[in-house]
């Protein structure tokens, strides 16, 4: 059988190379790009989760000022439109994770955390935004034996601080789920959820255009320079004069040097199906409809979309020389092959179901998993980047202290360790691409081991990590 002729490359053959959740004929139209000469108190610069808060954020705090966001390409383009629609209200990557880098403020960042999703719901169920908002928990599956006693770590502690979590055995797994891969696994009822994540970015364009905030899409903004007590901003059609900016650029090319090296750009790698029919359905279960994860530092996301797909993502997380962001980095047919044949040894009653739509969005990583936030040009710009996959919901957190650091207020947000200290910087290209592709390797030994190696133990020493 040849590669053309591979079922799996039949059923990727029809795929759109577009997000699932943008591709659609209810998407609002754009906002004129900047054209000329303007002014504004604020600009935000990228319309995404991040920029879309900074600027309603801004309008919540200071009903009159004088908000313009620019946005280079259309609202919910980046990121914010080609995840995976989980949502969570950690901010910290997991408990585990803020457990071993802030101990002292753990209790006070899961509490912000936790206050951050519930006025998400509330600013949704107010603007009348139907995002597909639901708060059922998700499951961590086993697939190797020694992830069972990662997940009754993992459980522990969720119980210990609060969360709704329990141990499945994996009769209790596979009648949840059915795979003839899953050996066990943890369900948490608590701490996020599902949504559409374009949706929720489209609902809040139309919130900020209600409370009279200046959109312009289409426009790229080019360059960032002291003017007297402001900011000039230049775009490719116009200019703008500001007093203030809040950076949302995330993984794109950022417009401060510095940034350069704090993110590292990871495209990750998404799948859609077609609609499951009622006895697809049936073969699988999955009646409480939660997303689902694998454990491990190479992970599968995956969830049911409103109309019965199977979204299924993640794994081969894959970073190009040099920091490139390019489009045509968002179509990698190695990789979309991978994981559909990864669907197919998951959910083998599934044969012959055909894929519709394959992309790859951005993950703007920190070496810590957690943004990094500070202050340019005097204090008069301020940067939230870096959310490592999570960034649903934490960007709104972090677009209210990228806005806290532009007054100077100290907040309890401010005071924060993770807010004051910065993540170690990547080291610069060319050491760059062979470090990264040394720590994923050691990565992919650990999730087939089970052990650490040296390598992982000294970037754990150090606070640093990699994976998606």
């Amino acid at each position: 059988m040849t590669a053309a002729t591979h079922p799996l490359a039949d059923a990727l053959r029809d795929a759109e190379p577009a997000s699932f959740w943008t591709d659609r004929s209810d998407a609002p139209e754009s906002c004129e790009p900047l054209t000329g000469r303007a002014t504004c108190d604020l600009l935000v610069v990228g319309g995404g989760f991040t920029g879309l808060w900074a600027a309603i954020e801004a309008k919540a705090l200071h009903p009159a000022l004088d908000v313009v966001l620019m946005e280079s390409e259309q609202i919910a383009y980046g990121a914010s439109g080609r995840n995976g629609g989980f949502i969570s209200e950690s901010l910290t990557h997991g408990i585990a994770h803020g457990l071993e880098l802030w101990p002292d403020e753990l209790d006070a960042l899961l509490r912000l955390g936790r206050e951050n999703l519930q006025e998400i719901e509330a600013f949704a169920a107010a603007e009348g935004i139907d995002a597909g908002l639901r708060m059922c928990g998700k499951t961590a599956v086993a697939t190797k034996p020694h992830h069972m006693a990662q997940l009754r770590a993992a459980a522990a502690l969720h119980r210990q601080y609060g969360e709704d979590a329990e141990i499945l055995n994996l009769d209790e797994m596979r009648a949840d789920v059915n795979s003839p891969t899953y050996l066990g696994g943890m369900r948490v009822r608590s701490g996020g959820g599902l949504v559409d994540p374009a949706a929720l970015c489209w609902g809040m364009k139309a919130a900020a255009l209600r409370r009279g905030i200046r959109i312009h899409e289409g426009t790229a903004v080019r360059g960032l320079r002291s003017a007297g007590d402001g900011v000039e901003v230049s775009t490719d059609r116009g200019s703008l004069r500001t007093s203030r900016v809040v950076l949302a650029t995330n993984a794109y090319p950022p417009l401060l040097r510095r940034l350069r090296l704090r993110v590292l750009p990871i495209y990750d790698h998404v799948l859609v199906t077609e609609p499951l029919s009622p006895t697809a359905l049936a073969s699988i279960g999955w009646q409480q409809n939660q997303g689902l994860t694998d454990v491990g530092n190479q992970f599968h996301y995956y969830r049911r979309t409103p109309d019965d797909r199977i979204l299924w993502g993640g794994y081969d997380a894959i970073y190009y020389f040099g920091n490139r962001t390019d489009a045509e980095r968002e179509q990698r047919d190695s990789s979309h092959a991978l994981l559909a044949r990864q669907f197919a040894e998951t959910f083998p009653q599934l044969e012959g179901l055909r894929f519709t739509h394959r992309w790859a969005g951005l993950i703007d990583s920190t070496s810590r998993f957690t943004p990094v936030f500070g202050t340019a040009l005097g204090g008069r710009v301020s940067y939230s980047v870096g959310f490592t996959g999570l960034g649903v919901a934490a960007s709104r957190f972090g677009a209210r202290v990228a806005l806290d650091l532009l007054t100077g207020e100290h907040t309890e947000r401010t005071r924060l360790q993770m807010v004051q200290r910065k993540p170690v910087p990547f080291p610069p290209e060319p050491l760059r691409y062979p470090v990264v592709q040394a720590t994923r390797a050691a990565l992919a030994r650990e999730d087939v081991s089970g052990h650490r190696g040296a390598w992982l133990r000294l970037l754990d020493s150090l606070g640093v990590g990699f994976n998606s």
